[in-house]
């Protein structure tokens, strides 16, 4: 019994050196994986303030969230930035979200060459971005235009009808809370939505005729909401040139004195603890060393989820749906 109690005596205090060396492996490799991330994110701060060339995206639905915003405006403020790539590739989306998108990336253009390079797609909201800036280049399978705007609900009456439910609303006025999909729109309720569509629709188009200087006869073509490929854009003039972001860089060039071989940098939407980018290369040095759970846990850290409701109207291009 003496030599089993002596044998479970030493595998516990093995045990337990075995744990405390596990542990200071890890903190030993959090250090070196921090430290590391430290120098990266130093050498990327150093960069950053050399000239070079800010390129920021646009994807997807468009909102106006202030991290876009706030990476444009990170941009334009950096006076190391000489000048700016706009990469867009988005269906569009909520009609003040992209109005607030434009409005920033013009003060962007003001303070420093611009180009809009269209990566897929640069359809309603987004072309409005596209606009902003002072030249638009496209793929020649790119979809650009969309010009609109559209309000979208659902009618649930017929619904409501065959499972014998009915809703009821004691409103201030008439047109309160109106449409309100469990009833059927009062025709002047639609007379007011038509009235606001018409209203931000003639907004987009008269942007449209003055950023892309556009006649009447012109503008008539190109505003009926379809979408045109890139080849079919040149000829309408919606966009300059053909081509991508190796165009844009030579239009630089040439027309704003770009030097050659000026380095181009991204500009991402970050959360303040990741402003130097320390954390996204501690997750990924973690993990090239191994330590799984730490590059879990820098990870979980970095994300800053942000999710934005659509709610308005809309300045978004969706396939239309056979019926």
């Amino acid at each position: 019994m003496g030599l089993e109690a002596d044998y479970i005596v030493d595998r516990r205090r093995l045990r337990r050196k075995l744990t405390l060396r596990r542990a200071l492996a890890f903190m030993i490799g959090a250090g070196a994986v921090v430290a590391l991330g430290v120098l990266a994110g130093g050498r990327d701060l150093v960069a950053s303030q050399s000239r070079h060339v800010a390129r920021l995206a646009v994807e997807g639905l468009i909102t106006g969230d202030k991290e876009t915003l706030d990476v444009i405006k990170r941009a334009r403020e950096n006076k190391s930035a000489v000048a700016a790539v706009i990469q867009i590739n988005s269906p569009g989306g909520t009609t003040t979200g992209s109005e607030a998108l434009h409005r920033e990336l013009r003060e962007l253009a003001k303070a420093k060459p611009t180009v809009a390079v269209v990566v897929g797609t640069a359809a309603s909201g987004s072309y409005i971005a596209a606009l902003a800036a002072d030249r638009i280049i496209a793929p020649q399978t790119a979809l650009v235009g969309s010009i609109g705007v559209i309000l979208q609900y659902p009618n649930f009456t017929k619904l409501l009808e065959t499972v014998g439910v009915k809703m009821e609303a004691v409103r201030s006025a008439p047109l309160k809370a109106q449409p309100s999909g469990f009833e059927p729109t009062l025709p002047e309720a639609r007379a007011a939505l038509e009235a606001s569509i018409a209203d931000s629709y003639a907004w987009f188009k008269d942007m449209v005729k003055d950023r892309r200087g556009l006649t009447d006869e012109e503008l008539a073509k190109v505003s009926d909401g379809r979408v045109f490929t890139g080849r079919q854009s040149i000829a309408l003039k919606l966009i300059d040139e053909l081509g991508s972001e190796r165009e844009a860089i030579a239009w630089l060039e040439k027309e704003k004195g770009l030097e050659k071989e000026t380095p181009v940098r991204d500009y991402r939407r970050q959360s303040t603890a990741g402003r130097l980018g320390l954390l996204s290369r501690a997750e990924s040095l973690a993990a090239a060393l191994g330590f799984d759970s730490l590059a879990v846990l820098l990870g979980a850290s970095r994300r800053d989820l942000d999710l934005h409701a659509l709610d308005g109207l809309l300045a978004v291009w969706q396939p239309p749906k056979e019926n």
